[in-house]
């Protein structure tokens, strides 16, 4: 593994009897990185960051959580692991700071070292003012804190979150979101998700899986820049016929949105824009509006996952 690198996936498969849920998954993640893991429900999310955190065993395939594998050295491999359950382990009769502190004992820390660790995470995750509350009477997105608090609490290097907003009001769910974004800078979070938006605000690097396979694998910022205009929106005071318009070179269809707005389908081609104003100009067409339409994470994942891309 490389320096930075804190897990590696390699040839990774899940099998049920007949069916194959996972097949062949193949990524890492590195230090300081926040990795979406998007796909429809059943995709195989789920069942894959089990298998990264040690709970359900692959049926084919290695995972090596900070240079250990997982299959071989299971505990050494956990210790370097936080995991948050779609369903937070709280147990509801307890006050926050009760279990935590059993949290602390799980992970093997005592003392000094459990009161220091239980007070930053508290104080990370916005929970310094309910200690004392019963996880039972806590809202949902306290609940969730305490969950991700639980996570964090042995300041494992790998945090794994799966659907932590979900069912969360809009405030609760910003929340969640800055606290994930925070522990980008520590720690390499995975992330799995179903909500394009959560990915798009949070993450650096997206991967989407699609009946148990990698179909997408790429960094948001790169992927931002990939994402070449297909259609282009113009906006014109004394527009000419549709057919002098769809004339443009690499034009290859015309959507009329109302009298003076129109959408032109076309190819890659970066001249586009500067061909259309030159022709606005020459023809006194009014122009007045130019915008570049580029496909967005929805409509890739939409393309991706059921084949019904633009």
């Amino acid at each position: 593994m490389g320096e930075r690198s804190l897990v590696e996936v390699a040839n990774l498969h899940r099998r049920y009897g007949d069916v194959h849920a996972v097949q062949g998954l193949n990524f890492r993640l590195d230090r300081g990185e926040v990795l979406g893991f998007l796909g429809p429900n059943g995709a195989g999310k789920t069942t894959t960051m089990q298998m990264i955190c040690g709970v359900l065993a692959p049926s084919e395939g290695a995972v090596h959580i900070g240079g250990v594998d997982l299959l071989e050295d299971p505990i050494a491999a956990k210790r370097q692991l936080g995991y948050l359950p779609e369903q937070p382990p709280l147990y509801r009769e307890l006050t926050v700071d009760e279990y935590l502190r059993y949290c602390a004992q799980l992970h093997g820390l005592r003392n000094r070292d459990a009161a220091a660790a239980i007070e930053e995470t508290k104080t990370r995750c916005g929970l310094e003012h309910v200690g004392r509350r019963l996880i039972g009477n806590l809202s949902k997105g306290y609940r969730q804190r305490v969950g991700i608090a639980q996570a964090i609490l042995h300041r494992p290097p790998v945090v794994v979150l799966d659907e932590p907003t979900v069912g969360l009001d809009p405030i609760q769910i910003r929340e969640i979101r800055e606290l994930m974004s925070e522990l980008g800078d520590d720690h390499g979070v995975i992330l799995s998700t179903h909500i394009l938006a959560e990915v798009q605000a949070v993450c650096d690097r997206v991967q989407i899986l699609h009946e148990g396979r990698l179909v997408l694998d790429e960094d948001l910022a790169q992927l931002s820049k990939k994402q070449q205009p297909r259609s282009t929106r113009v906006r014109m005071r004394r527009p000419p016929g549709r057919e002098v318009l769809a004339g443009l070179a690499a034009v290859t269809s015309v959507e009329a949105l109302d009298a003076e707005t129109f959408r032109l389908h076309h190819g890659e081609d970066e001249t586009l824009g500067e061909r259309i104003a030159a022709a606005s100009a020459a023809g006194d067409w009014g122009l007045y509006e130019l915008v570049g339409e580029s496909r967005s994470l929805e409509e890739i994942f939409v393309e991706l996952t059921f084949g019904e891309g633009p």
